[in-house]
């Protein structure tokens, strides 16, 4: 499973679960070697590995250098993906909804692994599946904005109808052409909560993070 710790490759990993069709073995993720998180995200590790013991599944991380150009990206993740192959996988699963070059770009990955890309989520109604996924008990911060396409202020806001119904009509509310991302803390996929807290909001390279915390006392969004 290609996971990102967001709502989306969560819900892409639960319809795969569902459906029996295959078995995830483990997670595959892209960590910033210099700070420790996820990338774009901006989760620490210490959430990432909470997140894979609540699923029960192993984490493979891919470490990236800051910065890291498009030829040691593809360097270290064929390299990851050529380990994959050889222990046995077969196919990696995307939480990728409507975006044809991201699409081409991850099965042409693939194929030259010697894999097959699967895409749970693909061309689904994000307005429907945004609520789908809040309905059946998803959990997720807003953890990343990008401000040149979403409002400022839904940084570190719960992802809830409420959020929802304030987003201008110019947002996906599923955020798939990047106008933000989220960490995802509970849900069905997980055996239990990631008990978190949240941190302070800083910008960088144009974007704004949250620093999601882990705590011992949960509490998030004004519940405890």
């Amino acid at each position: 499973m290609a996971w990102s710790s967001g709502k989306d490759a969560a819900w892409a990993l639960h319809l795969t679960r569902q459906s029996g069709e295959l078995e995830i073995v483990g997670l595959l993720t892209t960590v910033s070697e210099a700070f420790g998180r996820v990338s774009m995200h901006g989760v620490r590790e210490t959430l990432l590995e909470a997140q894979a013991a609540a699923l029960g599944l192993p984490l493979h991380r891919v470490l990236v250098p800051t910065p890291c150009s498009d030829e040691i990206y593809g360097v270290l993740m064929r390299a990851s993906l050529a380990q994959a192959r050889a222990d046995g996988v077969s196919h990696v699963i995307f939480g990728d909804i409507f975006l044809e070059d991201v699409r081409a770009y991850r099965e042409a990955r693939l194929r030259e692994a010697g894999m097959t890309a699967c895409f749970p989520l693909w061309l689904s109604d994000t307005t429907v599946l945004a609520h789908q996924m809040i309905e059946s008990g998803l959990r997720a911060v807003i953890t990343c904005v990008d401000p040149r396409q979403a409002p400022r202020d839904i940084i570190s806001r719960a992802y809830d109808e409420e959020l929802l119904a304030s987003l201008p009509d110019s947002v996906d509310p599923c955020g798939e052409n990047g106008e933000f991302h989220t960490f995802v803390w509970d849900g069905p996929m997980f055996a239990r909560p990631i008990e978190i807290s949240i941190g302070e909001v800083v910008e960088r390279d144009g974007f704004l993070f949250t620093d999601i915390l882990p705590r011992e006392k949960f509490q998030i969004a004004g519940n405890t």
